[in-house]
């Protein structure tokens, strides 16, 4: 049961992210091949990232081409239905919400099955969550969401950390997964809607070496 939940969450994230990018490229009025290109990277970008630094080779996507055919496919849908909703930007930030929170949990997941400790298990969440996203962004032409003032990798980490722990904590793995899921989507859209964002850094005058006593 465990395993069928994982394989959802992995496929349904990659479909979710494949359409963010072709949204991205429909905002760029690209043609279906731009769409195709960003829907891919986007949906597969960060889960080629994890397994090259876990050194699982050949790649997910490589020895299972299925997953670049269902980007290819969700991009291809899009390019015929993205003038549909008439704010496309909003539809764009709910679904990477859905696919951050979800790669979040699997990239966690597959850390772990890999046999790395869980720092790294949760730093894999935050790649696999992210990486593709910062992909599209660049790409596109979008300034990259993850350097925004916004709240998303945090959301990632906070959701790959609580499925790390709860795996720790011998909590059932279909518990720990939902429970990093939601929290993921719920700090997210709580960040969109009430426009939370971590303190930034501010610039301060320099210090003299008299002030410091020199």
């Amino acid at each position: 049961m465990f395993q069928y939940l994982i394989a959802v969450l992995d496929w349904g994230g990659t479909a979710v992210f494949a359409i963010t990018g072709a949204l991205v490229a429909s905002r760029k009025q690209m043609d279906i091949s731009g769409f195709a290109l960003l829907g891919a990277v986007t949906g597969i970008g960060g889960g080629t990232l994890r397994d090259l630094l876990l050194g699982k080779l050949p790649v997910f996507w490589i020895s299972q081409p299925a997953y670049l055919v269902v980007c290819v496919i969700a991009a291809a849908i899009t390019f015929f239905i993205a003038h549909v909703p008439e704010s496309r930007l909003k539809l764009l930030m709910l679904l990477d919400a859905v696919g951050l929170s979800l790669f979040a949990v699997v990239g966690a997941q597959k850390g772990l099955a890999a046999g790395v400790g869980p720092i790294i298990a949760i730093t894999m969440g935050v790649m696999t969550a992210t990486f593709g996203g910062i992909i599209r962004d660049v790409l596109g032409g979008e300034s990259p969401v993850v350097l925004r003032r916004e709240i998303y990798i945090s959301a990632a980490l906070a959701g790959s950390a609580i499925y790390v722990l709860g795996d720790i904590a011998g909590l059932p793995l279909e518990l720990a997964t939902v429970t990093g899921f939601v929290a993921t989507l719920t700090l997210r859209l709580a960040a969109m809607h009430w426009h939370w964002s971590l303190p930034v850094y501010r610039p301060r005058p320099a210090r003299s070496p008299d002030d410091l006593g020199l």
